[in-house]
């Protein structure tokens, strides 16, 4: 005959594994964004009435990257890229190019993974390492992290708290990841949440998205920025969005930005 574990027992040996598992992927709900808006703003990106954000991510790529690169210059818009420490190793000079035009370097994660078990030394080590590539490429000490996929966990949390970072996600994104987006398509979902004060999610890249997929997303800039500027809206970087940049410089979107930001220095031991 078969021995059965009394009910009461299994769930008493499973509740500290459950309490474990919680605790860890329960500051993730930050990705659903309704709550995100309405509990926390300042996660969402939220930044000053009259600017939006521009952002992307997952680069840099020495195909893609350089043609969002030339479409910025031609729209006079800078923005901010939130780049994988592996990628910028792999593109040094691509990453050196985002900052010579004028844009904002941001911390992506190592990787582009998705961190459904608990591994509170790997976050920290593998995100100080991302903010030490990402630094030494930019110059200058990396202030923004977005996790891949929006995934906040409390591991990671924690690793940015310990490596200086502040955490933004978006208020809008294009969906540009599929294989069936369209310049009209990405256009239209931005549309649909965009506000004064908001934060885009577009992506410069298909490292982590449908082959070709950035093509729809660099076809849709053009008329997004238009959009935005038809509506009264500056488009710029995090650093001008009324988020710890150089209030006099604001929305102003240009490549003249004058916003001090502090030398480089390796948050690493050693």
């Amino acid at each position: 005959m078969r021995q059965r574990i009394p009910t009461g027992r299994a769930v008493y040996a499973a509740a500290p594994i459950a309490a474990a598992a919680l605790a860890h992927v329960g500051p993730a709900a930050t990705w659903l964004p309704g709550l995100r808006r309405r509990r926390f703003p300042g996660l969402a990106g939220q930044g000053a009435p009259g600017h939006v954000a521009l952002t992307f991510d997952d680069g840099p790529d020495p195909v893609s990257t350089p043609l969002f690169l030339d479409a910025l210059d031609a729209l006079g818009v800078r923005a901010t890229f939130f780049v994988l420490g592996e990628n910028a190793v792999r593109h040094p000079a691509v990453a050196r190019e985002l900052v010579r035009r004028g844009h904002e370097l941001a911390v992506h994660g190592w990787t582009h993974d998705r961190p459904w078990w608990p591994s509170p030394a790997r976050d920290a080590r593998d995100l100080l390492r991302a903010v030490r590539v990402i630094g030494e490429a930019g110059g200058r000490v990396p202030r923004w992290y977005r996790p891949p996929y929006g995934i906040l966990t409390s591991g990671r949390w924690a690793a940015a708290h310990r490596a200086g970072l502040r955490p933004v996600l978006w208020t809008a994104w294009g969906k540009d990841w599929r294989h069936d987006a369209t310049p009209a398509s990405v256009r239209a979902t931005v549309a649909a949440d965009l506000r004064g004060g908001g934060t885009v999610l577009l992506h410069d890249t298909d490292h982590a998205s449908a082959p070709g997929s950035w093509r729809a997303t660099l076809g849709a800039l053009p008329d997004i920025v238009r959009d935005c500027r038809a509506a009264g809206l500056a488009v710029g970087p995090l650093g001008e969005h009324g988020r710890g940049g150089s209030p006099s410089a604001a929305g102003t979107g240009r490549r003249g930005w004058t916003g001090r930001t502090a030398p480089f220095r390796s948050p690493a031991p050693g």
